[in-house]
């Protein structure tokens, strides 16, 4: 199973980056859980200082942007 993780404020690039997220992983038909971290403290710990961020198995994949459904499921399979 991956755990994806969206770091971000919940602003409405991190909710765009969530939805393509969650419709590349179910296109994949792969098992996997999302979390939206928001707190900045927790964001930091990832070393983020720009959000949306997106992490798959404790790795940050990518930063600032909001890739398409076809990059992130390079990402995450």
């Amino acid at each position: 199973m991956r755990k994806i993780l969206i770091l971000g404020t919940g602003c409405p690039k991190c909710k765009a980056l969530a939805e393509n997220v969650e419709a590349a992983a179910k296109d994949l038909g792969i098992e996997y859980s999302i979390e939206k971290v928001t707190e900045i403290n927790k964001i930091m710990k990832f070393g983020v200082v720009v959000t949306p961020a997106l992490t798959v198995d404790g790795q940050v994949k990518v930063v600032g942007k909001i890739p398409s459904q076809d990059e992130i499921k390079a990402l995450i399979q």
